[in-house]
């Protein structure tokens, strides 16, 4: 069985961000389910290409982080998408023209199928795999994350494109539904928003981001007493953000020691020095271990998030907020629950008081096992599984 995982951004052996991370654990389980995978999209500009697969189209390179454009680039995303009434984040995917993109599909030879792997790419090409039947991978509920910036946008301008963002995209990802074999969700939550909660339309994936690490009794050298890692350029995980750093650093010890890291924008460091926003870092595993407690600060945003899932895995002391734990379904005993912003800086403190490791192994291992169970049923439901095999 050949598929195309169509998708925005190509793996290249080094996945950074909780959807690279989701990609790689995606595309395992559709190795161990016996397909026969072609990735077909764009390569990370400026990363090194050596480590992409051989069996991967790559259509061009871009960065399809909107900070990090040009004025002059984002208003060619913004007048691209315009003119095309798409969403501003499909309009990226144009730096391949149709024809180039028709070209690549028919140089694979023969294909069974296609997965658009989120809203991105098949925006912008679905109309070119439109004779293939497909998978539709969610891993958001991308228009209720746009109302939720859209709500917590602090400009005018801001409102206006998350707005209008919402919008294209709540009937995007019900066209994409609807014209979908079978959808794949990251959490239950999910599968209920697209009412697609039907076990012969969609399954929810669990997935697995790192191998655990082993307890060995020795105590763990910790820098921080908080370390928290993340992508805080997309805006629900921004949302999270600020939230922690203005409502629950408040209520913390001077002397508590907090070390942020990802593409944190310079401003954030000027407005809370206490705070070490150390950029990216080389080893996010050993920088999350270097803090005595995890914050997993979500607020908003759908889908699952994959910095729990990492936690977890790693056995490390956490604070999680409801929103951090969604589409989890077991939260391990050193995990403390908390929404308010005093309880939840309390929770720190005690966790940081004495960090109790746990041996995530159990945790990665039932993850990965549902994950492969979910995968082969959704490929089996789309006619595309290994009819002998029970789903």
């Amino acid at each position: 069985m050949h598929l195309v995982f169509a998708t925005s951004i190509v793996p290249d052996g080094t996945p950074k961000s909780g959807y690279e991370i989701a990609n790689a654990a995606i595309l395992g389980a559709l190795s161990r389910a016996g397909c026969r995978v072609s990735v077909m999209g764009f390569a990370w500009q400026g990363r090194e290409a050596r480590n992409i697969a051989d069996d991967t189209v790559v259509l061009g390179e871009m960065d399809p982080r909107t900070e990090a454009a040009g004025g002059l680039q984002k208003l060619r995303w913004l007048a691209r998408a315009m003119t095309r009434n798409m969403t501003f984040s499909s309009a990226k995917m144009l730096l391949a023209s149709p024809a180039q993109v028709r070209a690549a599909l028919d140089g694979l030879g023969p294909v069974d199928g296609v997965i658009f792997n989120s809203v991105q790419f098949a925006g912008a090409f679905r109309e070119i795999f439109a004779h293939l039947p497909n998978i539709y991978v969610a891993h958001n509920v991308e228009y209720v994350s746009a109302e939720q910036s859209a709500r917590a946008a602090r400009s005018p301008i801001a409102r206006f494109m998350f707005g209008r963002e919402a919008k294209l995209l709540k009937t995007l990802e019900a066209q994409l539904c609807a014209d979908a074999h079978f959808i794949y969700t990251l959490s239950e939550d999910d599968r209920q928003v697209l009412g697609v909660a039907d076990d012969r339309r969609s399954a929810v994936l669990p997935l697995v981001a790192h191998a655990p690490v082993e307890v060995t009794g020795d105590e763990r050298r910790t820098d921080y007493d908080a370390a928290l890692i993340g992508t805080w350029s997309w805006a629900p995980n921004r949302i999270g953000l600020d939230w922690f750093l203005e409502q629950v650093v408040p209520h913390l010890p001077d002397d508590f020691r907090i070390a942020v890291a990802g593409d944190a924008p310079a401003s954030l460091a000027q407005e809370h020095p206490r705070i070490a926003f150390v950029g990216r870092v080389p080893d996010a595993v050993e920088f999350v271990r270097s803090g005595k407690v995890v914050p997993l600060i979500s607020r908003a945003g759908t889908g699952v998030q994959l910095k729990t899932i990492e936690t977890f895995e790693l056995g490390l002391p956490s604070v999680a907020t409801q929103s951090a734990l969604r589409g989890i379904s077991y939260k391990p005993e050193n995990c403390t629950l908390a929404d308010e912003p005093r309880a939840f800086a309390d929770a720190l403190v005690r966790a940081a008081g004495s960090p109790v490791d746990l041996d995530g192994r159990t945790f990665h291992e039932e993850q990965r096992n549902a994950l492969d169970k979910a995968v082969l049923h959704g490929l089996q439901q789309s006619g595309f599984g290994r009819q002998n095999e029970a789903a």
